[in-house]
């Protein structure tokens, strides 16, 4: 089935801050296909704000998953199931989204076949991540698959942000020196760079250039602290204080964007924006790597045979050693700082 006329269609995904963004090209390849068609797009309470201002969407409908999560579920399902989407794209692979799918009255119900309840979607393709560079797919290729039912093979559309003129015009503050960005800090230990490697960083660069934090407002203490012990004078602590747009729209134009295996990495290929990009326990070839045309990816240059030990990372290092942190050096980061930075 190609090309069909769909006028109504719905996209979940209410994983991560990162796995919203890596669903972005399918919003875009959407946009093409069906340019007179009402796209809207499900997410968990939160992380809303990232698809604000897409020009491609309609509406973004949000799952509140803090509090009363199935009676919050099930007013979602009823809400969803009138209004009659055509068709359901679902890009996750848990039971909860399998259930709103297969709810949903569409006629045409897209996802992945690791979802418990793909038996019932009209047509299902295969997630792998594979972890060899032979037979490894990018994320966003895995995503674009699934709508290849409706549309076409070609995987080539882009990750894509879309902060606003108010969103650049509060960070402007920011960009009148040249300025790097740091994003510290992971959910998961084992993907997190340690924050003595941060501080080593920092007291090796010139005290002249600026270094950005970013994060949450749990990160704010953690980053504070980098600052702190590493003396860099030039440092400002943004923790909390930006919104993902803010923050995206900061990246956009930073030197260099040290980030980890994380978020923030989305954010610098969905705007293109140059990025270092630290792989501690897990690896690039599962398929989240960066995408900027400016973009590496750092990782210890001695051969782990424990690595990668998982594929979203442990909260202590199972060997105990972490040594797929502890080995990067931080000549492999200041190697990614142009000359002229100084």
């Amino acid at each position: 089935m190609k090309k069909s006329k769909l006028d109504k269609i719905l996209i979940i995904q209410t994983a991560s801050i990162g796995d919203v963004v890596l669903a972005t090209p399918v919003v875009e390849k959407l946009g093409v296909f069906f340019p007179g068609a009402r796209l809207d797009f499900l997410v968990k309470k939160g992380i809303e704000g990232l698809l604000k201002s897409n020009p491609h969407l309609n509406k973004v409908l949000v799952w509140d998953k803090a509090g009363n999560k199935y009676s919050n579920l099930w007013n979602l399902i009823q809400k969803i199931r009138h209004e009659k989407y055509d068709c359901v794209i679902n890009l996750q692979r848990f039971a909860s989204s399998g259930l709103i799918t297969v709810s949903s009255g569409a006629k045409i119900k897209l996802g992945f076949n690791k979802n418990p309840f793909s038996l019932f979607f009209t047509k299902s393709v295969k997630h792998v991540i594979s972890g060899t560079k032979a037979k490894s797919k990018h994320e966003i290729e895995r995503n674009l698959s699934v709508i290849d039912y409706i549309t076409d093979d070609n995987h080539q559309f882009p990750i894509r942000l879309y902060p606003t003129q108010t969103d650049f015009a509060r960070v402007s503050q920011y960009k009148t020196i040249r300025f790097i960005c740091l994003a510290p800090t992971s959910l998961w230990f084992t993907k997190q760079f340690p924050a003595e490697k941060w501080i080593e960083f920092l007291t090796a660069i010139d005290e002249d250039l600026y270094v950005y934090f970013l994060g949450s407002t749990k990160d704010y203490q953690a980053c504070d602290k980098m600052i702190k012990k590493s003396g860099h004078k030039n440092s400002l602590n943004l923790s909390g204080k930006l919104s993902f747009m803010e923050s995206a729209a900061l990246m956009k134009d930073a030197v260099m964007n040290y980030v980890n295996d994380s978020a923030p990495l989305h954010f610098a290929s969905a705007m293109n924006a140059p990025v270092t990009a630290i792989f501690c326990s897990t690896i690039p070839d599962f398929g989240f790597g960066p995408l900027s045309e400016n973009s590496a990816v750092v990782e210890a240059s001695v051969k782990l045979t424990c690595k990668p030990c998982g594929l979203h990372g442990f909260m202590q290092c199972p060997e105990k050693h972490f040594k797929c942190a502890l080995k990067i050096k931080k000549e492999q980061l200041l190697d990614r700082l142009q000359q002229k930075v100084y």
